[in-house]
């Protein structure tokens, strides 16, 4: 098997690369206290308790906790997210989800039963900055879900 070769050419199919084709999971009974950062995608089945920052995708199971803020290109949510969201494309908050915190997107979509405690603001890419609170003046009401 190529895995225990001494040739090193042999290593390098097993070798992980890194970039935006990386799956990083948390699975099932981990739970991880600090913050992520990844160039690819992560999928949380576990608990984390700090931010998250995925360069194309992060996957909340249904059985997955987040106590922190996610910062992404995309995001689908179907368990528990407790902090902001900003997803630069596209937020799917699925019916076994539970959302409290603001949530800045370029879209969403919302399956029946999927719950959203916080402020939802619906912007393009570029003006996915800091949200109205934190630049210091009174944010415009889009759409508030309760």
């Amino acid at each position: 098997m190529a895995i225990f070769s001494k040739d090193p050419k042999a290593m390098e199919e097993f070798t992980p690369s890194s970039g935006s084709n990386s799956l990083s999971i948390i699975a099932a009974g981990t739970k991880i206290d600090g913050d992520i950062d990844t160039d690819g995608v992560i999928k949380i089945e576990g608990r984390v308790e700090g931010n998250i920052r995925a360069a194309r995708q992060v996957l909340v199971g249904r059985q997955g906790e987040v106590h922190g803020d996610i910062t992404t290109r995309e995001a689908v949510i179907g368990g528990k997210v407790q902090g902001k969201i900003i997803a630069a494309e596209r937020l799917e908050v699925q019916g076994t989800s539970s959302i409290a915190g603001d949530i800045n997107t370029r879209a969403i979509a919302v399956i029946e039963g999927g719950k959203i405690n916080g402020t939802v603001r619906i912007s393009d890419a570029q003006e996915l900055g800091p949200t109205p609170q934190e630049a210091g003046r009174t944010p415009p009401q889009v759409a508030v879900v309760r």
